[in-house]
């Protein structure tokens, strides 16, 4: 694997003290160049809000001034969005035919406060032929890989404009993305030198969503690089302070909403705040009186009716009718007096009817626009369907339950960010009660796509199908949101993934070298049953230890079928678009595009890796270099040298001939070719052979104990 370290970590960040919320100096400069820069930002001393806001107005060669931030030119500030464009230089991975191998091109991107990488206008591409680009997240609280595989054969299969896989791919942008690492990942197999005649450099990234249009030419040729520099506009968040509105309003002198007329708005994308004028005001938030009325009455088209006067008011603007146009000016002075003394007298009787009548009319409008809404979304999820297939299985010991949307909303505290359990490539899940108390995990799906809604509902039929005891349970569903909503079962105790690679002393007293072979062998046999047991055989297509749960007592339940492929009992495989997590990935899955239910076996395979040796499935080895665990077990398997990363906890606890066999368990799982890959009913079986070889010896060492105490 080549790996190109790209937008380094950050070491050292600016301290997130509070912003001096001073006006800038007489005499500051508001451009460079083309660039308006509006405050807080400023150009010069006594002209920025604080630090990170001060702009470096550079005069270039061609004797234009351009403005830089971090090294970066910006294109445009916003103060009403709280963002600013700016170019950022995209790797690429660049066959060298001098030394016949590729050549890695490093750019240095480091964020600071009070700049994010903003995850709705920015997204990760990767263009190329048979190249996975993805990113690491080192920087955040949390972890967060993405990234995509982009394949093709010819130039003649890469359509201008389209990036869904071949030739140029993307993937979504997490929250709070401040640095991050790019990687160019090369499976051995591929011979990529089939394709160095028509994709001389590969390139992966962030760019701006909208400014980004894929060009076959990006591929076959140098263009990208020789026309835009390999640089491409790339959307920065930006905030004030670290705190949120409530917080900041608490020290008014370093509150940075200065204009009477503003609101203050909390950041969407990590903590701080930003500031807007007022509804039916505009200007600079930021500066004393920066937010001035917007006269509607005075722009080139009137809000109001042609036969009605506008009269401009703070904030909003009114329209007059007049009365009678053709009366005198004493004619409709009595009529308007006749006009008052009559809606004097009526208003205190029928105000208060009209009022009573226009909000239940209004409540009943709402609720019906609900409805409807409700309905569309669960007549476009295929409910009907669903409905009909729960009716007329009367074979079925139980149908799939559906939940009203009103009913998960409350079980959920209206989705609140607090009741979030985990965020996943298909969806985000929350903790729920609901109304009888249960205790439930419901998952808020990220499909939109109408083909994969159609495909939703009969996989749903299947799941709420499957009965056993290491599957999590899927209790039932919601289809009147705009996406579905699954209502799993809880599990309280986390995920295989993070007692494996968290705190590693506290795993340590709880994970057992016994724990690991049972939890193991639990999940196997949740895939044979799914393989081979099902009514309609099931492909997970992401197993990986993050989607194994844990109760209690650390029995071992499969979860997430976000990505799950069900076949028909004739069918050995499926066509379809790479899909699943790196260090996972069935690298024959990858290179064919045909799932088979040995691309689960594979995926195993690196979990009883992850058990041996409790590393992650992409890992940093001791020289700092990351490192793929599959590939690494493997060498030091050939090399006799593997007993050196196997775990401490497992040489203490188990002995060489059961590290051995698990050893070669894992080996089998992961050999290139699928055929040659044992089935995970096999699987199943070495395992529950293994542990009943354990539980002969711990009986029988007791029983030699046993004997051995004097009576």
């Amino acid at each position: 694997m080549v790996s190109v370290l790209l937008l380094g970590a950050v070491a050292a960040m600016l301290h997130l003290g509070p912003t001096s919320a001073t006006q800038p100096d007489h005499g500051c400069k508001t451009h460079c160049g083309d660039v308006e820069i509006p405050y807080p930002f400023g150009i010069g001393i006594g002209c920025a809000i604080g630090q990170g806001f001060e702009i470096d107005c550079t005069r270039s060669a061609n004797g234009n001034d351009r403005p830089f931030i971090l090294r970066r030119e910006i294109l445009s500030i916003s103060v009403s969005s709280g963002q600013s464009r700016a170019l950022s230089n995209i790797p690429s991975y660049c066959y060298n035919s001098g030394t016949g191998k590729m050549d890695a091109h490093l750019w240095d991107f480091e964020l600071i406060w009070p700049y994010r990488f903003s995850h709705e206008h920015n997204k990760f591409i990767t263009i190329g032929c048979n190249t996975i680009g993805y990113i690491y997240d080192t920087i955040g609280r949390t972890r967060y890989a993405t990234g995509c595989a982009s394949v093709c054969g010819s130039p003649e299969d890469l359509t201008n404009g389209s990036c869904v896989g071949v030739g140029c791919c993307q993937n979504v942008v997490p929250k709070g993305l401040m640095g991050y690492n790019v990687f160019f990942y090369d499976v051995d197999y591929v011979n990529k030198s089939n394709s160095w005649h028509f994709n001389p450099c590969s390139y992966a990234g962030l760019v701006e969503t909208e400014a980004f249009i894929f060009s076959s030419d990006y591929v076959t040729t140098t263009r990208f690089n020789d026309t835009y520099k390999g640089q491409q506009p790339v959307v920065l968040d930006w905030v004030i302070g670290n705190a949120t509105c409530e917080v900041a309003r608490g020290n008014m002198s370093s509150y940075a909403c200065r204009s009477e007329n503003t609101m203050c708005v909390d950041s969407s994308n990590g903590p701080g705040y930003r500031c807007n004028c007022s509804i039916g005001y505009q200007g600079n938030p930021y500066l004393s009186g920066g937010c001035t009325d917007v006269n509607e009455c005075e722009r080139s088209s009137s809000p109001c009716p042609d036969s009605a006067s506008c009269q401009n008011s703070a904030g909003g603007y009114q329209c007059s009718c007049p009365f009678g146009s053709n009366f005198s000016e004493e004619a409709n002075t009595y009529a308007n007096r006749f006009i008052g003394v009559v809606i004097g007298l009526s208003s205190g009787i029928g105000v208060l009817f009209l009022a009573s009548i226009s909000i239940l009319l209004v409540q009943k409008w709402k609720r019906s626009i609900k409805r409807r809404v409700r309905k569309a979304h669960f007549r476009k999820n295929n409910g009907l369907l669903l409905e009909q297939l729960n009716s007329s299985d009367e074979s079925a010991t139980h149908s799939t339950k559906l939940f009203s949307l009103d009913e998960l909303e409350k079980a959920t505290d209206n989705f609140d960010s607090t009741r979030i359990l985990g965020l996943g490539a298909h969806g985000t899940v929350y903790k729920g009660i609901l109304s009888d108390q249960r205790v439930v995990a419901i998952k808020r799906s990220k499909m939109v796509d109408q083909l994969e809604i159609d495909q939703f509902v009969n996989e749903l039929v299947i799941l709420s199908r499957i009965h056993h005891r290491n599957v999590v349970k899927l209790f039932g569903c919601c289809l009147e949101s705009e996406v579905p909503l699954l209502v799993y079962e809880f599990i309280s105790n986390g995920t295989l993934s993070e007692l494996l690679h968290g705190d590693q002393l506290s795993a340590r007293s709880l994970l057992t070298w016994d724990d690991r072979i049972r939890i193991a062998s639990e999940a196997a046999s949740a895939l044979a049953y799914l393989h081979s047991a099902a009514a309609t055989p099931i492909f997970h297509r992401d197993v990986k230890s993050d989607n194994i749960l844990l109760t209690d007592n650390f029995t071992a339940k499969v979860a997430d079928f976000g990505a799950s492929r069900s076949i028909s009992i004739d069918e050995t495989c499926v066509v379809t678009a790479v899909q699943g997590t790196f260090g996972y990935l069935d690298p024959e899955y990858y290179h064919t595009c045909q799932l088979t239910a040995k691309s689960d076996v594979y995926s195993f395979g690196v979990i009883i890796a992850e058990l041996l040796t409790r590393k992650q499935p992409i890992f940093v080895n001791s020289m700092g270099e990351k490192q793929n665990l599959c590939y690494h077990f493997l060498q030091r398997l050939q090399d006799n040298t593997m007993m050196e990363i196997v775990d401490v906890q497992v040489l203490e606890e188990g002995n060489g001939r059961q590290i051995n066999e698990m050893a070669a368990l894992a080996r089998a799982c992961l050999r290139h070719k699928g055929g040659e890959r044992p089935t995970m009913k096999e699987v199943e079986h070495r395992l529950q052979l293994l542990r009943g070889k354990m539980s002969m010896k711990k009986n029988h060492e007791l029983e030699v104990n046993t004997q051995a105490v004097p009576l």
